[in-house]
């Protein structure tokens, strides 16, 4: 049952995201406007935040600073827009809509959205990158930084959410094994959750146990996550041609692995009581969704 008290923490750590999303864009040159726009129209276009709430959710686990994970958390949402900008191209996915507005290549045309995501990707390491010259006289401090990045970095590249893509792209419209559509669900959602929680936990400064028990939750949640999309989309009738966990086993069956993914997330942090609010309604949020 979602509770009243987790939902205002989580809206409110939503809340400083949007505040702040459009801090650490670079001063873009007036003769690349229609870059800055597209950009700004990609990250003010709406959506759940959940990774860059889950970077910033170290600031309630670990007692940190909010201006100590803000840019890591921005720089999260940088690469998820950058993600969405090029999946809905017409080389892609091929959507016209996201969150009910035109997508950035039905906007501003399909070569600016390619490099309004290009764009988007760049910035998020400037951010990490600037933001961890501020620490180069605190060893200690930096190495967190360092670990957040590489954490994020890993987990939306060719080892990750990319790697997720090219499998699921040439894939599409196969009859895939169980073990196919996991490898794609992981890389490609879980990886860059599992990288987003791993992020706030390094900046938090967490100890190996903990390090253990959020990995364990990251993953899960993630893999839950795409479960719950792809029962969403099943539902009505979006991507048809590609190949699900729904499509091979039914509506049942995902509702029950998504449920024994949420239980796993759960029970791993579960010893760390308030302190794991945010992440304890993720879990509630998604399990909600499953029955509706």
């Amino acid at each position: 049952m979602l509770s009243d008290s987790d939902r205002a923490i989580f809206n409110k750590y939503r809340r400083i995201v949007d505040d702040h999303i459009l801090d650490f864009i670079p001063e873009i040159d007036p003769l690349s406007k229609d870059l800055y726009d597209s950009m700004k129209y990609a990250l003010l276009s709406g959506g759940k935040r959940i990774r860059p709430v889950l970077v910033l959710a170290a600031c309630e686990m670990f007692n940190t600073p909010l201006a100590f994970v803000i840019p890591f958390a921005c720089a999260a949402e940088y690469i998820h827009t950058y993600s969405l900008i090029h999946d809905d191209l017409p080389c892609m996915d091929d959507d016209d809509l996201r969150r009910g507005k035109p997508t950035v290549h039905k906007q501003f045309g399909e070569a600016t959205a390619v490099l309004a995501g290009d764009g988007l990707l760049s910035c998020a390491f400037e951010t990490m990158n600037k933001d961890m010259l501020m620490y180069l006289d605190d060893a200690e401090l930096l190495k967190r930084k360092v670990r957040a990045s590489y954490s994020l970095s890993k987990g939306c590249g060719c080892r990750g959410m990319v790697a997720g893509q090219i499998t699921g792209i040439e894939t599409e419209g196969e009859q895939c094994s169980a073990d196919l559509i996991n490898y794609v669900n992981y890389k490609k959602t879980a990886c860059m959750i599992r990288a987003s929680v791993m992020a706030g936990g390094f900046l938090g400064g967490m100890d190996q146990a903990t390090w253990e028990d959020l990995a364990v939750f990251g993953e899960n949640i993630g893999m839950a996550f795409q479960l719950v999309d792809d029962l969403a989309d099943s539902g009505s009738g979006q991507d048809a041609d590609a190949s699900t966990y729904v499509q091979l086993f039914g509506r049942e069956k995902a509702v029950a692995q998504a449920a024994e993914y949420i239980a796993t997330a759960r029970r791993a942090i579960e010893k760390y009581y308030d302190h794991a609010s945010i992440y304890r309604y993720l879990a509630d949020l998604l399990e909600t969704k499953l029955y509706e």
